[in-house]
């Protein structure tokens, strides 16, 4: 552009060297200067790791349960379905979709794969006349006075299960329980 020993007139130096990125300019720096604070502040609050309390009645949440209870109920070698009695902690981690609970579980008179086990009675606890479970037949003459059924008794378990969701495809996979 210049021929060799020529030096450029400072009117012709090009006004590209100090332009701005496009979208960026000393006013709006300014204007994302609070968003950039804030991030600074709560930066460490917001991305921290680990579990955080959320609601027993979440949709996202609720399915995990059933889920967590029909892999419990196919892991046992029991013929007897469990059913869920309460739930204490309902954790989900932190920008992921894992969830962990805590699950109180009780044992019922129905079977593993019969319907609606949700309200099915539970077994009766050792001690409780045990009403109808007899080791007579129906029709056999003194069945006042046939002995009892032995049986288990009242089952309850507790347990912690970790469980990760993609709910919008219909994929749970269980990552981790423990029942005591």
């Amino acid at each position: 552009m210049w021929s060799s020993g020529e030096r450029p007139n400072s009117s012709h130096t090009p006004h590209s060297v100090c332009r701005w990125p496009p979208g960026l300019t000393p006013g709006s720096m300014f204007s994302r200067a609070p968003l950039l604070l804030a991030l600074i502040v709560l930066g460490p609050h917001v991305y921290r790791c680990g579990f955080v309390d959320i609601g027993k009645n979440t949709s996202f949440f609720r399915m995990c349960v059933e889920f967590a209870k029909f892999q419990f109920n196919q892991a046992q070698p029991d013929e007897y379905a469990y059913k869920l009695l309460w739930v204490g902690r309902s954790q989900r981690e932190h920008l992921t979709w894992i969830y962990l609970m805590d699950l109180q579980m009780g044992r019922t008179i129905c079977k593993k794969h019969d319907e609606d086990i949700d309200n099915c009675p539970l077994q009766e606890g050792p001690g409780e006349k045990q009403m109808g479970r007899t080791i007579c037949k129906k029709h056999d003459e003194d069945i006042d006075n046939c002995p009892l059924q032995e049986g288990p008794g009242e089952k309850q378990v507790g347990c912690t299960f970790i469980v990760d969701a993609r709910p919008w495809f219909s994929q749970f996979t269980l990552l981790n329980s423990t029942c005591v």
